[in-house]
């Protein structure tokens, strides 16, 4: 059995194929799944599973269904899938899920998303750390009896995202790298429409579904994976270019130029058009989106509402306080219409529909959007965490502090930075904001010139 210290996280389960993650792990994963479903809610019947195109996720995921009808449940094997399509799967026919992906990771690795019923996540807080000890103590064998069923829900999944929202008839170039990720399986479905009213023109880039990533690792965050896309758009003269990673449930936009867009912008962007349809909504964004997000928001007659980073701490904000948006600036978008959930892909067509009615370029549009300048993420490795932190506090007398996730300081100017520890690994995070480059790169330098002492 594999150590599960290693590879039961916060939000999911992640692990090396073979090291933390093997089938008979996975399997009575599945089983203590089964199990904790059973004791919270009797009724439940099934659970619905997919996975993405890594070499190892047909036999794991066929391995976790093992384990969920040795427990007596039933599994609804959807196949391929990207995560939001899971998503869509457990929210539209009310089943609790499990996704085998490991979203971003190179290809050694996998992993698993679990949700309940109506796509409401499973973390540590939420039954992870259950189904942890149950798989340490051994799960009892179970009655057995469950079946295993197949359904494609990619055309509903299409249909779904395409029905929340309407695009000009104003035709775009879209060119799209799926970094050999799910989008390879979604993109086609969703934007190649041939139905009325899909107006684009999709330009594919790395499609074939392939979990050794030949091209470039699927994460769009590091900007060395966007340059292919960057290259792209500009030879084609697009209008637009979209990244998504791994498992498809990140989006990340670069614009007719081929110079990327904030995750921040593109959230500010579609807080306004979702506050157009829901006026005086909540908009959810974490500690380290840019400070227009709250701005935008507020003068849109929005109520901004600020949280930690991290999909379980958003979805369950946003069912508090019944926002019909949240947005973070690792180009995770929520949606009150998608149970909550994170999708990609909602949040490109969303931006789409924006350019399309917009009459110019997608730069000319993001200007209002794009107020000021950010470090982006800065990781630095250290030996004493809170010894660090405890150094930067002290150095910023006159900074407004809060500790929300981890330790925010805004300064009289405005200029901010937020610093906060890893999870995992003896990191420290370090994002910075101000009015320009030249005031990011002086702050940028200070703080970690405190941390990396």
């Amino acid at each position: 059995m594999s150590d599960l210290s290693a590879v039961i996280k916060a939000y999911d389960i992640r692990g090396v194929v073979g090291e933390g993650i093997d089938e008979p792990t996975v399997r009575a994963i599945g089983a203590a799944l089964a199990r904790l479903l059973r004791a919270e809610d009797g009724a439940t019947r099934a659970v619905v599973v997919g996975y993405d195109m890594r070499d190892s996720s047909p036999g794991l995921a066929a391995a976790f269904a093992a384990g969920v009808t040795d427990q007596g449940l039933d599994v609804l094997d959807i196949g391929l899938a990207s995560t939001d399509q899971l998503y869509f799967a457990s929210g539209s026919m009310g089943l609790p899920g499990a996704m085998f992906t490991a979203s971003h990771n190179p290809a050694r690795y996998n992993g698993i998303k679990l949700c309940r019923a109506g796509a409401v996540p499973i973390g540590q807080d939420t039954g992870l750390a259950a189904i942890r000890a149950a798989v340490e103590a051994g799960v009892p064998a179970g009655p057995g009896g469950g079946t295993v069923a197949t359904r494609d829900v990619l055309a509903g999944y299409a249909a779904h995202l395409r029905g929340l929202v309407e695009l000009a008839e104003r035709p775009l170039r879209v060119v799209v790298d799926a970094g050999n990720g799910m989008a390879g399986h979604t993109v086609p479905a969703v934007l190649c429409s041939s139905e009325p009213g899909t107006p684009l023109d999709v330009v594919p880039l790395y499609f074939e579904l392939d979990g050794a990533f030949p091209h470039h690792e699927a994460n769009p965050l590091e900007p060395a994976n966007l340059v292919d896309l960057q290259k792209k758009v500009v030879a084609e003269g697009a209008d637009i270019g979209l990244a998504f990673d791994g498992d498809a449930d990140r989006c990340f936009v670069v614009d007719e130029r081929g110079e990327p867009v904030s995750p921040s912008a593109i959230t500010a962007l579609v807080a306004v058009r979702a506050l157009a349809a829901a006026p005086g909504s909540s908009i959810i964004h974490n500690c380290i989106t840019s400070l227009a997000v709250p701005e935008i928001v507020a003068e849109h007659g929005g109520m901004p509402v600020r949280t930690r980073v991290g999909h379980s701490f958003i979805k369950q904000t946003m069912a508090e306080t019944g926002a019909v948006f949240g947005g973070e600036h690792s180009a995770h978008y929520y949606f009150r219409e998608f149970w909550n959930a994170d999708t990609g892909m909602l949040a490109a067509l969303h931006v789409l529909a924006a350019l399309g009615s917009s009459g110019g370029t997608l730069s000319e549009l993001m200007v209002g959007f794009d107020r000021y300048a950010a470090s982006g993420e800065i990781n630095s490795t250290v030996t004493d965490v809170p010894g660090r932190v405890a150094a930067v506090r002290a150095a910023y007398p006159d900074a407004e502090i809060d500790e929300l996730d981890g330790l925010t300081a805004m300064l009289p100017d405005r200029s901010w930075f937020n610093l906060r520890p890893s999870n995992t690994e003896p990191l420290l995070r370090l994002n910075v904001e101000a009015a320009d480059a030249a005031a990011v790169a002086r702050l940028r330098d200070d703080v970690l010139a405190i941390v990396r002492a």
